[in-house]
């Protein structure tokens, strides 16, 4: 299928490994010309020559901006001022008992995977409008529909930007741009990998192990019961930039493996 990305801008913020990186990639792939993003120059510039070397010719550009920070949403803005496609896919996660997260862990999770989102958003959309095309997509999760107890503020987080999203798109109301939610289910990320890993190595046991056990314990629900591959979640945003998917718009599309047993 031709998405029809040729020579489209795009933007995915937390490119630099991962879902982010994957998607970034996959922008490449199909002409457009991307922007990845990361918190230092040198991860950003290493993502983007890994795109370079994988894709020939493509057209990466590799900016970085703490996006956690309004200062750093700014200096984005001012390198890269329109977009037809923005993919905030920037956020953090961090197990941890409800009682010891602190007023400064909400904030911190609030700014980085909401408030980075907003406020690119809240600068592209209007050039998109203009233009009468363009293509935002929030990369929530399956924990912002099913929270888990174990890490409540980051599922808030993914709540809110449901609602965002879906409040967006009520703006664009026959127009060319859609806005859309991706929820992605359990991911082998780097740094889902890497925590799995540390907790199999604690324990004495291999990683296919605590997999397992992970699927049969904290998330019982799934059909998948593995973990997705970055590339599969990828595969879904792609979609969603695209021009094929122009009567998708507010809607929330599910890559969780089946873990949510809504309907809806």
């Amino acid at each position: 299928m031709d998405l029809q990305l040729q020579g489209k801008q795009a933007l995915v913020t937390g490119s630099t490994a991962g879902i982010g990186f994957a998607a970034a990639l996959g922008l490449a792939r199909e002409g457009a010309a991307v922007v990845v993003n990361g918190r230092t120059q040198a991860r950003a510039d290493q993502a983007a020559e890994h795109i370079r070397t994988q894709v020939p010719g493509a057209q990466v550009r590799a900016v970085a901006a703490d996006l956690s920070q309004a200062a750093g949403c700014a200096a984005l803005i001012s390198a890269v001022p329109e977009l037809d496609v923005l993919v905030n896919n920037l956020g953090i996660f961090e197990p941890k008992p409800f009682a010891d997260i602190s007023d400064a862990d909400w904030l911190r999770f609030f700014e980085t995977n909401v408030m980075s989102g907003v406020r690119l958003s809240r600068h592209y959309l209007t050039g998109m409008c203009a233009r009468d095309w363009g293509r935002i997509v929030f990369v929530s999760s399956e924990s912002g529909v099913q929270i888990p107890a174990e890490m409540i503020h980051y599922g808030m987080t993914k709540t809110a930007q449901l609602a965002i999203a879906r409040g967006l798109a009520e703006t664009t109301a026959g127009t060319g741009v859609t806005i859309n939610s991706v929820l992605p289910g359990p991911t082998r990320s780097e740094g889902v990998a890497t925590f799995v890993e540390q907790i199999a190595r604690q324990r004495g046991i291999a990683f296919e192990a605590m997999e397992r056990e992970f699927f049969e314990t904290a998330r019982p629900s799934s059909l998948l019961r593995r973990f997705a591959s970055v590339e599969e979640v990828a595969n879904m945003i792609l979609y969603a930039c695209s021009a094929a998917s122009s009567a998708t718009n507010g809607a929330a599309l599910r890559v969780d493996g089946g873990i949510v047993r809504a309907i809806p």
